[in-house]
């Protein structure tokens, strides 16, 4: 399934569809002028999909020109994968014409669930590890993988706490779905970082036993920190630039992977200048050239 997959998405390929493994970033709405101005020195860019699940308006003006230019990524927010609702069938079809016009080198969504009774919560909630939630994901991402014609990247999100009665942990739930639906990983380094403080587990055991020939995409990203109940909690807040302990992990990350992957600096709120985000993003091509140049 995984060949006949890939086999699809290359097809009828442009010369800069493939998503390069070098360093890009996330494109967002303060930045669309500047950038169509500048045309600034970078790999590849990543859009939100449900920004442009609207069929006309600015933000597709803005892409049919960024398009032309530069290797484009999709990445989704609310395809609610883990939810106990069906697929919602809107959501999908609209993600299936976004993905027709762009023509996206890669297309990913979260190991998360986001909505539950058709009321959606705005953040992207953990997944319990069990057989029983891996036996409700595989057709649902085998779904959304018919429906595209192609495979997507599942993304790590990051966690604050335990279910109870956890069987698996994160690590092997994707390698599952990796192998039971063909789809590919994303590897979010700040995410696992920030699990990893918050759950207290050791971050390079998880990529040690993590499936790194299915990563095709890295994010990396800033958190915040609040102190709850005198406890210390990161949280992924994509609100700052990478921090120093999140950019050593990513280091080690490529190490272990002993190869390129395109690698996206996210950041979402309290935007930077888009020189400062380029700068971000020169510091992960610097990371990728000096680990494997």
């Amino acid at each position: 399934m995984l060949d006949t997959l890939q086999a699809h998405s290359v097809a009828g390929r442009r010369t800069n569809d493939v998503v390069p493994a070098a360093a890009g970033i996330g494109l967002r709405a303060p930045h669309y002028a500047e950038v169509l101005a500048s045309r600034p020195d970078v790999s590849w860019m990543e859009v939100h999909s449900e920004n442009l699940f609207a069929p006309g308006g600015r933000v597709h003006q803005v892409m049919e020109r960024v398009r032309q230019e530069y290797p484009l990524s999709l990445h989704g927010v609310a395809l609610s994968l883990g939810s106990a609702d069906p697929l919602n069938a809107r959501h999908l079809r609209q993600l299936q014409q976004v993905v027709r016009r762009y023509e996206p080198g890669l297309v990913s969504e979260h190991l998360c669930w986001v909505s539950v009774g058709g009321q959606y919560l705005h953040d992207l909630l953990p997944l319990p590890g069990t057989e029983l939630m891996l036996d409700h994901l595989v057709p649902r991402i085998l779904q959304v993988q018919e429906v595209l014609g192609r495979q997507i990247l599942i993304e790590n999100v990051s966690a604050y706490l335990h279910y109870s009665g956890e069987s698996l942990p994160e690590w092997a739930m994707l390698n599952a779905l990796v192998e039971r639906t063909g789809c590919g990983l994303l590897l979010d380094v700040n995410n696992l970082y920030v699990s990893s403080r918050n759950q207290r587990f050791d971050p390079l055991f998880y990529l040690a036993n993590l499936r790194l020939d299915a990563v095709q995409e890295i994010h990396l990203a800033g958190f915040s920190i609040e102190e709850v109940a005198d406890t210390r909690v990161l949280i992924d807040t994509h609100s700052r630039a990478v921090w120093p302990e999140v950019w050593d992990l990513y280091e080690k990350t490529l190490q272990l992977l002993n190869r390129r992957v395109p690698t996206l600096i996210e950041w979402d709120v309290d935007l930077p200048s888009l020189d400062e985000l380029l700068r971000e993003a020169s510091v992960a091509q610097k990371h990728l050239e000096r680990t494997h140049g």
